[in-house]
């Protein structure tokens, strides 16, 4: 079968939308160091990021781990206990958020609130006990919208101890650049609009593959990990050429297999597929980003040969990871999240920094989106939690625009209407106006961050934080 969504009009540009992967390098690393921790270098570099078949433009500036986009891949195996050591060589401070990972408190990569911001020639240790197998990211989570915009972001691999066999295993990173006539980063990541609006939203979508693979073989099997950097885009792509299952989400394996049509990506989501390519020889696995009802080519690989003559059987469900799902919520306590603010009417009054502002002086002040009616970081926490205690969340959301929420330091799942629970997350897509309710064990200690993924919405607002005693 093919992924597109029936009834959508799909109509392939076969001059690719957007560019393809861009060849960068990448640097594996492993496990536990014998030696010093290995460096994660912050600093600026270039890249191509457009290719020649648009024209002769020159390589683009931008901030990077290790000087490139994306930075270093950080490959290690469940259960190890990984080190880097964050060298910052960008003119402004920064961090490293490791998003998606269930680490301890101090680890978390939140100036302000378990970490200062390292300075420029400052550096700083993370020591990361990787629980959980799975496709995670690693990014900026200062200035972050402007430094993710600018690069600053990896993949994190954290492979089973027993992996499925597959043929390839391919880490496909989808990113929006908002990019000048010569090719540079624009310098307008304030721009009010987009902060009241849907975010800063580019005008080249790039997907890099790794490894940058240029041919498969009919009935071989891949391993696809997506994952959506961008800062505000939520990508919507299909595949053709290949059937198979969606195995995990946001690095948890799934418990019941999903079956990919058009696969929607809020800013941070990920999933794992396990595919075969379908595609007869001289054909092409294409992966394709579909915009209203077009679609468009991003990117597509050319079928030379025939590895088997028939498929390898049904896709196997990945092992779960030590983590408690829930099972019931008698004892849950409930704490609810209203969305206000933005553009089109939605922005009212706010409680910002103990003073009620006007929506007036909430512009000024750069300050446009509310949870429960207060605007950035609150003092006190939205929910104070006993470890263990299971906490909901039903939140609204009252604006006229989609919202990436994202929690930090654990995974939860979402409350479906039947009262059953969905996969366990850590980013969910809220549309407009939607109400959606998520639950979860509150096992790990410490101040933990709940805010839009969007990052533009949470620059202007959007943020709040739970406590674990």
């Amino acid at each position: 079968m093919e992924f597109a969504k029936k009834g959508m009009r799909v109509e392939l540009n076969r001059r690719k939308f957007m560019a393809g992967a861009t060849a960068m390098s990448l640097v594996p690393s492993v496990g536990r160091a014998a030696t010093a921790p290995p460096t994660l270098e912050a600093k600026p570099g270039r890249v191509r990021l457009i290719t020649a078949e648009f024209g002769d433009y020159p390589e683009t500036e931008i901030w990077g781990f290790g000087g490139g986009v994306p930075g270093p891949m950080i490959r290690a195996r469940q259960g190890d206990v990984l080190q880097r050591r964050l060298v910052n060589n960008l003119p402004q401070p920064t961090s490293v958020h490791w998003h998606g990972l269930r680490v301890p408190n101090a680890m978390d990569g939140v100036p302000g609130m378990t970490q200062d911001a390292v300075a420029q020639g400052g550096e700083f240790l993370y020591e990361l006990p990787l629980k959980d197998a799975g496709t995670y990211w690693y990014h900026s989570h200062n200035q972050s919208t402007e430094q993710v915009a600018r690069g600053l972001y990896g993949v994190l691999i954290v492979d089973e101890e027993q992996p499925p066999e597959v043929d390839h295993d391919v880490t496909i990173v989808l990113d929006d650049w908002r990019l000048s006539k010569k090719a540079q980063i624009t310098d307008d990541f304030g721009a009010m609009h987009d902060w009241t609006h849907a975010g800063r939203m580019g005008n080249y979508i790039h997907a890099h593959l790794a490894p940058q693979i240029s041919t498969v073989e009919q009935n071989q099997r891949l391993r696809l990990r997506f994952v959506n950097v961008a800062t505000d885009r939520i990508m919507s792509v299909s595949l053709n050429g290949v059937a198979g299952k969606i195995v995990a989400r946001d690095g948890m394996p799934l418990e019941t297999l999903e079956t990919p049509e058009v696969m929607v990506f809020g800013p941070a989501e990920r999933a794992d597929l396990i595919v075969d390519v379908t595609a007869a020889v001289g054909e092409t696995v294409q992966l394709v980003i579909h915009e209203r009802d077009t679609g468009y080519l991003l990117e597509e690989i050319e079928v030379t040969g025939q590895h088997a003559k028939t498929p390898r059987g049904p896709v196997p469900r990945l092992p779960g990871n030590p983590i408690e799902r829930l099972t019931d919520l008698k004892a849950a306590r409930s704490v609810p999240l209203n969305m206000e603010g933005g553009a089109m009417g939605g922005l009212r009054q706010g409680k910002y920094k103990g003073r009620v502002m006007s929506p007036q002086e909430l512009v000024r002040e750069g300050q446009i989106w509310t949870f429960n009616g207060e605007v950035g970081l609150p003092e006190a926490p939205l929910i104070t939690a006993q470890r263990g205690e299971t906490i909901r969340i039903p939140m609204q959301n009252n604006t006229v625009f989609p919202h990436a929420m994202h929690l930090h330091g654990t995974h939860f799942q979402e409350v479906l209407p039947d009262g059953t629970f969905g996969p366990l997350k850590d980013t969910i897509l809220m549309d407009a106006r939607e109400t959606r309710e998520i639950a979860f064990v509150a096992d790990n200690p410490g101040d933990w961050l709940l805010h839009c993924h969007m990052l533009s919405h949470q620059a202007a607002g959007m943020k709040t934080w739970l406590r674990v005693t």
